[in-house]
């Protein structure tokens, strides 16, 4: 068949009129959908962070059984990991991330009508891993959108998730301050995340797999080795310091900082915010000065940080502290899946779940142990291991990552 630029020849008109061309995204578009995805990530995870202290205080539980609960998440996430890595390298990622994204929304809701502590481990628990599954399908899909582009784009994406952050924060704020039930607020937000997927996933990148060679075989559980593994521990601190910040920055200013009822997400936000400005700008500071000295400046910036809100726990400058330490966190993870993607033969998808089996255990024992800790001694100097974790993250970063 012949065709010119707007019609085919040879063909009668009403023929003409039944045809339709194949449409495939721009890459524009594709970074468009990537991007709103990301948002759908943020402001689901942030509007259940806001609200902590208000099923902590609904369901009368203290800070180690709070902190038990908020293991749980992790622990789902963790026990989705061989399961995310081999759908990642079996099935494009857009897959894992329509399974991942239903489940998350749907446990999210059901959050909000948790009555006992069971019940919100058990939800907390499928909420971590279908978080997992699409989380890593998301970053599967950023990297497939950088490699349409010359120049590092990459923390730009993760910007996207921090502003939704703030947004999911200074709602949840909203909705604390006019006593909203959590049922009510998580009922809101997951129709509209539920709304972005439906809208965005038709622009996803497709066709992202490595087929495997012949005679290889595909395995259940890719555990890093060599330069990924250091990757992973790399990623592991900050995610730890990560973890720390979501879950508790909402009750450290309300038991620490003894803030009034309307503040008591200013911490969190102000920490969300300031990753967000920090990745808009990150992938600036990536192409000029290199990944190492990116990585080795955010390392610095959490340890003052944390150094500043356990020495001087007052509002104004607990939100200085956790400024920096939105800063400092705010491009290591991001910079270190594009390092993973870039250094393995294996495929994005595959590449990313093998980091993420070292680095999500960061979320796994970084809250709960400052829910023990904070029961043992107090919440104050329980933040004291955000400080170790962000030390030894500089130390490896300057010893291990090549320029």
């Amino acid at each position: 068949m012949f065709f010119v630029v707007n019609q085919p020849l040879f063909l009668p008109q009403h023929m003409i009129n039944t045809l339709t061309i194949p449409r495939y995204p721009s890459p524009k578009q594709i970074r468009f959908a990537v991007a709103s995805l990301f948002f759908l990530s943020g402001f689901g995870f942030s509007s259940f962070a806001s609200r902590i202290p208000t099923l902590q205080q609904n369901l009368h539980i203290n800070e180690a059984q709070l902190g038990t609960a908020l293991f749980t998440i992790p622990f789902g996430l963790v026990c989705m990991l061989p399961i995310t890595g081999y759908l990642l390298g079996k099935y494009e990622s857009r897959v894992g991330l329509i399974i991942g994204s239903i489940f998350y929304n749907i446990t999210l809701c059901l959050l909000g009508f948790v009555t006992n502590l069971w019940q919100l481990m058990a939800v907390l628990f499928v909420f971590g891993g279908s978080r997992n599954l699409m989380n890593i399908a998301i970053n599967a899909q950023s990297l497939g959108v950088q490699k349409l582009y010359p120049k590092s784009i990459i923390t730009t994406f993760h910007g996207i998730w921090s502003i939704t952050g703030f947004m999911g924060g200074a709602l949840g704020g909203i909705m604390i301050s006019h006593d909203i039930t959590p049922a009510t607020h998580f009922e809101i937000v997951g129709v509209i995340c539920m709304a972005i997927l439906a809208f965005a996933y038709k622009n996803t990148i497709q066709n992202d797999v490595r087929k495997p060679e012949e005679g290889e075989k595909r395995v259940l559980f890719h555990f890093p080795t060599g330069p990924l593994l250091i990757l992973g521990l790399i990623a592991f601190c900050c995610m730890t310091c990560e973890g720390i910040m979501f879950d508790w920055s909402a009750i450290y200013f309300q038991k620490v900082v003894h803030v009034s009822k309307q503040n008591i997400t200013t911490g969190y936000v102000a920490f969300m915010f300031a990753a967000a400005i920090a990745r808009f700008t990150g992938d600036w500071f990536i192409n000029k000065v290199g990944n190492k000295k990116v990585l080795q400046l955010g390392s610095s910036f959490a340890f003052v940080g944390f150094l500043i809100s356990i020495a001087f726990p007052y509002l104004i400058t607990a939100t200085i502290g956790f400024i920096l330490v939105g800063i400092g966190i705010s491009c290591i993870v991001p910079l270190i899946m594009a390092l993973a993607g870039k250094s393995s033969g294996k495929s994005a998808g595959v590449a990313i779940a093998s980091v993420s089996t070292i680095s999500y255990f960061g979320f796994l024992f970084g809250p709960p142990l400052i829910g023990y800790v904070a029961q043992a001694a107090n919440l104050q100097w329980s933040f004291g291991l955000g400080l170790i974790i962000s030390a030894c993250m500089l130390v490896l970063v300057s010893l291990k990552v090549e320029e």
